[in-house]
């Protein structure tokens, strides 16, 4: 169930407080990802963010990264559903910041503006969806629910929510998209061929075995 925007509160926790979170957390962590505490106040930790994206998204090779001029080294690509990625960040780095980092850390071309972090949790057996504000702090999210991703989780979704607006995507992007569309096409096409084939022949088969003399 997906539900409105909404933010969190945040409470401020004392230093003595956020090292009592820290070592509870680390005690229930089972895969080593644990959380550190800076002598500053400042906590730094792992979170998990799931990719949900619905459109292929551009990637730009290592070499044409730093250039403002589109790049033919830039690939579109549909991510695999239920694909995963562990970012390491601190309890000052907003959710704007997470998805910065996170497309930074994979050379997404796209812009950071077409995506949101949701969160996902349980509430009465019930899973709720929700979109956090770019001023959210994830880390405090993950501290405060705890190691479990089935009581939180994270989920990168494109920022539109309907009709998707064309005109925020640059030429370079709505090219790849066609090309996509014309492979997937073409696939498509072929794979109804080779369905109609083997359906053809079972009934040329057929009618061979029912007009044989005899």
């Amino acid at each position: 169930k997906d539900v409105q925007k909404e933010r969190e509160p945040h409470v401020y926790l004392s230093k003595e407080e956020v090292k009592e979170k820290i070592q509870s957390y680390n005690s229930s962590v089972t895969d080593k990802l644990k959380m550190t505490l800076n002598a500053n106040g400042v906590y730094t930790g792992f979170i998990k963010v799931q990719m949900e994206l619905c459109r292929p998204i551009t990637v730009q090779s290592s070499q044409s990264q730093g250039r403002c001029a589109p790049s033919s080294q830039e690939t579109a690509f549909y991510l695999p559903d239920g694909c995963v990625n562990t970012l390491h960040i601190s309890s000052t780095n907003t959710v704007r910041e997470v998805i910065e980092a996170l497309l930074k850390k994979f050379f997404v071309a796209d812009n950071p503006a077409k995506f949101a972090l949701y969160k996902r949790c349980h509430k009465e057996d019930q899973v709720y969806t929700c979109k956090l504000s770019d001023r959210e702090h994830p880390l405090y999210l993950r501290l405060v629910a705890g190691p479990k991703t089935e009581m939180l989780s994270f989920v990168l979704r494109e920022h539109e929510t309907g009709e998707v607006m064309w005109e925020a995507f640059s030429i370079p992007e709505l090219q790849n998209f066609l090309r996509i569309l014309d492979k997937e096409e073409n696939d498509q096409l072929q794979l109804l061929k080779h369905r109609y084939a083997a359906y053809r022949g079972k009934l040329e088969e057929a009618l061979r075995g029912v007009l044989k003399p005899g």
